[in-house]
């Protein structure tokens, strides 16, 4: 470094120069002066101003300067929550590790993941390594953020790895329920010989909690008895914690009883350790003990004996704890408002519910989407559709739980219109759907039969590269099946890797609807071959498989293996299917003969599908008696007494019919109209009997007189006998002529590809004289017509039906 060289040159000898010198605080250099005394040219001894080499500070110096001043700022900006202001001071310059670990906990506190990158990518650009605790923050960060990817990323790039650091990815692990992670990173530590402290306890305890790994609970707790740690409180409330999860709670007790101090939080986890194990009385009694031992209960407290009483089904008791809550002045949180409405949920509880959905308004809670996700959940169990979307709308976040929550539930209603819509505004809103919203969605293209949008959700789930399991694939199967799409779903099927007993099922169950009943017998017994054991459901499938295609000896078999083979005791469902089995087929004496000799009370199902074959047989004696039966177990039901009403007009008794018909109008009974749906377009069309509404009306019976003209031609007559009504010949004709299938089908020629097949979904069972008459279309138009009614498919190809006539 150059020093200041005096003057050579001699000035005035009255004169002394007298030069200062900068002084710079930021790098603590001095004021100097030079003095020179100009009659010996020389710097003076005895002058009181020290004279002193003056230094210009380096590059260095000037950086390490400036980056101490900038890191004073950001770290204040971070003090007072400023974390935009902090980036952008932050932005080009350098700072110390101090300040990264500030900017990295307000982002923990803010849930700030996307900042938090912002300023590894700053640390990175500038060469600073993670370690210390800088790394563990880091951890921290991501993990608390909900980037566990990342947070384990930052800590196998950590060379020297301090405690801390394995502690704050077990708990980034733990807290994420990646339990059995935080357990292998524990063994992990362990096996490194490094020297840890009692904070880690707590997150491998509650790894063990969450995968109910008592024998590994029971080894860390002796582990935590060996290092000293039982008297640490925090500890003790986890092993409270652990033992509760894990159902043994008596041992959670004696944790509890052998604390030297407690806190709320140990009683409140006793507390709840005993609610939610059942012992509601337990948890009671202690929580009385609490208040008596000075400490007051807080919000979590009586937010976990709710929760207790409600998982153990004691929703009246419940619901009077809330009340005393309430009266204690303790405002609920969210969870216990949501637990209170899984009570008036669970004890159908309606105008409780609605109580407390006026105190969640007055209370500001209705932008909670716990809450409004419970709230949706309350309204659905009664059908209140138009309620649940008015809080769906009112929501300003709705993630997407929440969405699909709300499209479930449009579903579960059958409102599947507005299912798909919202699942369309859901991603148009930048919500992305999960496999439960795909496993949503799907049944609702099934109930409408829209194949075009089925596979349009299929083509979603393959670019997103969900992969097909359990859930997804079997709403796809049966989304296919119920379409009329079998050998797509069968495609599915064959595509799955690890099929379930649910995968299976599925596809069986759509054989069965579609009337092929030998494939499903033959995937049956593959399905035992490859090892997956049939339950109770499956059987269903299969009992129903041989119902449609009249299969009774293999019908006996299988429900004989039921319980010989698998031990599966029958239910009502299988004995239901048995007696439309042995009706189907005519034999209305056995069926009768075996509802008599159940070991079950026979249900609606069962006496139902004894009557469906009385009419068909045109068995009135036998009918009324089952009518007698059903009209006990449903006296409400307009289904049973138009059952009634049609074995009556079958039979040709008319007389029968007008009296069932008198019941239905003193009940206020209607019978449901029938209609037809069709798909054209990626638009769903409807038709009633007669239906004129349509803007092609003129088009659509145009084409079906000239329909008409070449099945006469072909000898097809209307067959009005299957008019089950007291009119004249030409009456019927006109009423008969214009079925809503009818009219579904003329329009689907009218607007689709020639050599596309029309797809029809009916309400009702399609009538005798609609089948015959789709049957000679499918041979006129050259077309297949497949036809979706109340009980299975129909598919027409040329001039014959799958159902062989038989359904």
């Amino acid at each position: 470094m150059a020093a200041l060289l005096l003057p050579y040159a001699s000035p005035p000898h009255h004169l002394v120069q007298f030069t200062p010198l900068p002084y710079n605080s930021k790098f603590g250099l001095p004021v100097a002066s030079v003095i020179h005394d100009l009659k010996t040219n020389a710097i003076s001894a005895t002058t009181p101003v020290i004279a002193t080499l003056y230094e210009e500070p380096t590059g260095k110096q000037m950086a390490e300067s400036q980056a101490n001043d900038i890191s004073v700022e950001v770290r204040a900006l971070c003090r007072k929550g400023r974390l935009k202001e902090a980036l952008e001071r932050l932005n080009g310059a350098m700072v110390d590790s101090d300040t990264y670990i500030s900017l990295m906990e307000l982002c923990i506190k803010m849930r700030a993941l996307s900042e938090g990158k912002i300023v590894h990518n700053h640390m990175g650009l500038n060469g600073i390594e993670p370690n210390g605790m800088l790394g563990v923050k880091l951890i921290a960060m991501y993990a608390k953020c909900g980037s566990i990817e990342d947070a384990r990323l930052v800590f196998d790039k950590i060379t020297e790895r301090i405690a801390p650091s394995w502690v704050a990815m077990i708990a980034g692990f733990a807290n994420r329920g990646d339990y059995e992670e935080a357990l292998e990173l524990y063994c992990e530590m362990q096996e490194t010989g490094m020297q840890y402290d009692s904070f880690v306890f707590p997150c491998v305890l509650k790894a063990c909690a969450g995968l109910g790994a008592l024998q590994r609970g029971r080894e860390i707790h002796g582990q935590i008895s060996r290092r000293g740690c039982r008297k640490d409180i925090v500890v003790e409330n986890a092993l409270i914690d652990m033992y509760s999860a894990c159902m043994v709670v008596e041992d959670a007790r004696q944790v509890f009883d052998k604390m030297s101090q407690r806190n709320i939080v140990s009683w409140t986890s006793m507390v709840a350790g005993y609610a939610k194990n059942g012992y509601c009385d337990q948890a009671l009694d202690l929580f009385h003990e609490m208040q008596l031992s000075g400490i007051e209960p807080n919000v979590i407290s009586w937010t976990a004996l709710i929760a207790g009483y409600v998982q153990s089904g004691r929703d009246h008791d419940a619901l009077v704890i809330f009340c005393r809550m309430q009266k204690a002045g303790i405002a609920p949180s969210s969870i216990t408002v949501a637990n209170v409405l899984s009570a008036c949920i669970a004890s159908g509880d309606l105008k409780q519910g609605k109580e407390i959905h006026s105190y969640v308004i007055r209370n500001g809670f209705e932008s909670n989407v716990v809450i409004g996700t419970e709230l949706l959940n309350f309204y659905s169990k009664f059908g209140r559709i138009d309620n649940a979307c008015h809080i769906f709308d009112r929501m300003p976040e709705r993630d997407v739980v929440l969405w699909t929550r709300m499209i479930g539930m449009c579903t579960k209603n059958e409102y599947s219109v507005e299912a798909l819509k919202l699942f369309r505004e859901m991603q148009l809103a930048g919500v992305k759907p999960n496999t439960f919203t795909i496993s949503s969605a799907l049944p609702a293209c099934a109930h409408l039969a829209v194949l075009h949008h089925g596979k349009e959700i299929h083509g979603y789930i393959i670019r997103q590269a969900f992969g097909i399991n359990a859930i997804v694939g079997s709403a796809l199967i049966s989304m296919y099946t119920k379409c009329g799409s079998v050998e797509d779903a069968r495609r599915v099927f064959d595509n799955i890797n690890r099929r379930d007993v649910v995968i299976w099922t599925v596809m069986i169950a759509g054989y069965a609807m579609h009337g092929h009943g030998e494939e499903a017998l033959n995937l049956f017994i593959l399905m035992q071959q490859e090892g997956v054991k049939p339950d109770h459901i499956t059987f269903v499938g299969v009992l129903s498989a041989c119902s449609h295609a009249g299969l009774v000896n293999e019908g006996w078999q299988h429900f004989n293996l039921m319980s010989q083979e698998y031990q599966i005791p029958a239910r009502v469902e299988h004995y239901a299917c048995m007696v439309d089995l042995l009706g189907r087929a005519g034999q209305l004496d056995e069926a009768w003969d075996f509802i008599s000799k159940m070991p079950l009370e026979p249900s609606a199902s069962v006496w139902g599908a004894l009557l469906a074959a009385c009419k068909i047989h045109c068995n009135i004696e036998l009918g009324e008696q089952v009518a007698r039966h059903l009209f006990e177990l449903e006296p409400e039901n307009a289904g049973n007494y138009v059952l009634l009403a049609n074995v009556y007009a079958a039979g040709g008794r008319w007389d029968g019919f007008a009296k069932v018909r008198k019941m239905m109008n003193d009940r206020g009974l209607k019978k449901t109209p029938g209609c037809s749906w069709i798909e054209v377009r990626n638009k769903v069309y409807t038709f009633f009997v007669g239906d004129r509404s349509h803007p092609q009306t003129d088009k659509i019976y145009a084409k079906l007189a000239d329909l008409t003209m070449q099945m006469e031609s072909a000898g097809y007559v209307l067959d009005t006998t299957f008019v089950l009504r007291d009119l004249k010949e030409e009456e019927k004709k006109n009423i008969l002529s214009v079925h809503s299938e009818k009219l579904a089908i003329a329009f689907g020629l009218i607007n689709t590809c020639p050599e596309a097949p029309i797809r029809i979904i009916k309400n009702l069972r399609v009538c005798e004289d609609c089948h015959t008459a789709t049957k000679i279309i499918s041979n006129i138009v050259g077309r297949e017509i497949i036809v979706r009614d109340a009980n299975r498919f129909h598919h027409f190809k040329d001039g014959l039906c799958s159902c062989g006539d038989y359904w």
